[in-house]
């Protein structure tokens, strides 16, 4: 008979498995990591704030995504390089269903951010005529307020549902805390929560699948019939890393929350799978966008020199 494990009752990550002349390295790896996550995030938003040039909706809705980016990285990395340090993977339940909401908070933002930047571009190449129409600042203000509340209220309803339970294990299955980890430790009946989850699940990355492939097909078909070469080529290259960077998430996260679902699925698949969303989005985001969007990489040259000289000087 299994007992309620208590608040106080630190819980367990799955374990590293770290080889103790690698950890070290592994820690210098990691930290690394973090600190370029860090500051690429950093760099994109800075370059976004002190250029003016790039106060336009599609750069500003930009701006939400290295905010996402940094909460998920910082729900993660610190923990981990700990972990690594001090060999040790208990974790309190507060903190880990802490971790639990910023990680989750991060991945259903980035879904609303990318699926809304698809938009902007479908408007800005398919109907540029009425861009400015679509696109004024009350319009950008709604779809930038309403991304952040539907992501609060989404999670925190997600965490609630949750947390009504007791724990009756200390034994979390994943690297990390998550939502579907957090639930196999409770031994009540959680079929409201695989419900909500499932429904969320469909509408969020479902939702944002169907928005995107819709948008992206009207863009090739406008990019195929345009007589402009060069328009044609710049706006596919800028689509394309938004391609790249909303597929990586998309098929990663699903295949991670589906393997959750398959018993007979192996964990240490779900476990790459899972932390991959945690480490490549943040990590590849800002160096696809800054050296894919030549605004972007003018602006992030320009806040560089302006640091520079500042420093010199």
């Amino acid at each position: 008979m299994y007992t309620n494990v208590s608040a106080s009752v630190l819980l367990s990550l799955a374990t590293l498995g770290i080889p103790d002349a690698n950890i070290y390295p592994a820690f210098l790896l990691v930290t690394l990591l973090y600190l370029l996550i860090m500051f690429f995030n950093l760099l994109v938003l800075a370059a976004i704030v002190v250029s003016k040039n790039l106060h336009k909706p599609m750069f500003i809705l930009l701006f939400n995504l290295p905010i996402t980016d940094m909460m998920g990285a910082t729900a993660f990395f610190p923990h981990l390089i700990s972990s690594i340090v001090t060999q040790n993977r208990l974790i309190s339940q507060p903190a880990c269903i802490t971790q639990a909401f910023l990680i989750h908070f991060y991945g259903t933002g980035n879904f609303l951010i990318l699926s809304s930047m698809a938009y902007d571009r479908y408007v800005a190449i398919c109907c540029p005529l009425r861009y400015n129409a679509v696109m004024t600042p009350q319009n950008l203000f709604k779809i930038i307020i309403s991304i952040w509340l539907i992501t609060f209220s989404i999670i925190v309803t997600l965490i609630l549902l949750l947390a009504r339970f007791k724990m009756c294990r200390t034994r979390v299955v994943d690297l990390f805390c998550n939502n579907p980890s957090l639930l196999k430790m409770v031994c009540e009946d959680i079929r409201v929560n695989n419900y909500y989850g499932l429904t969320i699940m469909c509408l969020i990355q479902g939702g944002t699948l169907a928005i995107t492939i819709y948008t992206y097909i009207q863009i090739l078909r406008t990019c195929i019939m345009t007589n402009h070469p060069d328009a044609r080529r710049k706006a596919i290259q800028t689509c394309g890393s938004h391609l790249v960077v909303f597929l990586l998430l998309q098929f990663n996260s699903i295949i991670a929350l589906i393997a959750h679902r398959i018993e007979s699925a192996s964990p240490y698949i779900r476990r790459v799978l899972g932390v991959s969303v945690l480490i490549f989005p943040p990590f590849l985001d800002p160096i696809i966008y800054g050296f894919k969007i030549t605004e972007l990489k003018q602006g992030i040259k320009r806040f560089l020199k302006r640091s520079v000289v500042s420093i010199k000087g």
